[in-house]
């Protein structure tokens, strides 16, 4: 089965806001950007320039089966496409539990499910972010880790809820 994550309904309209956020309401439903309530914002989006920005939702919108089952895949919440950059965003709102592991996973799994039905090599910015609301300031991501996703995936992996746009 073939997925489309980019040419997708899941795709919001492209916006210029020097600030928005991403929100998760986890009652099932796909994550969305927003810029009126900063209390729903799992992850801060600083876009100082002003460039245009899409958000396209991935869990709970775009459908993702493991092959030959009627199971829905794991993937992280949405991405960010801008310019020559890809972000993927994974949002969480838990305190303990191996958030960090679980929002890993579920990024790694979005990157190989992106490589199998497109190629994303015209991206030269790849990042993954792992973003919880609990946990709100950066967490240092061993070098060991971080180096070995990258060999990996090619995406750089932060743990932090602001994404700055460059």
């Amino acid at each position: 089965m073939n997925v489309d994550f980019f040419n997708t309904s899941c795709k919001e309209s492209a916006r210029k806001d020097s600030l928005f956020g991403i929100c998760d309401d986890q009652i099932g439903r796909k994550a969305y950007t927003d810029i009126s309530d900063v209390n729903k914002w799992i992850a801060k989006v600083k876009n100082n320039n002003c460039i245009e920005v899409t958000f396209t939702a991935i869990d709970n919108c775009i459908e993702i089966l493991k092959e030959g089952t009627k199971d829905k895949e794991s993937s992280c919440d949405g991405m960010l496409t801008f310019g020559k950059s890809i972000y993927l965003v994974e949002l969480k709102k838990r305190r303990t539990g191996g958030w960090f592991k679980e929002a890993k996973e579920q990024l790694e799994n979005t990157i190989k499910l992106l490589n199998k039905n497109h190629d994303i090599d015209e991206f030269k910015y790849k990042k993954a972010y792992a973003c919880n609301k609990k946990h709100p300031n950066f967490t240092i991501i061993n070098n060991e880790l971080g180096k070995r996703f990258f060999q990996e995936t090619s995406f750089r992996i932060d743990a932090q809820t602001e994404i700055v746009i460059k």
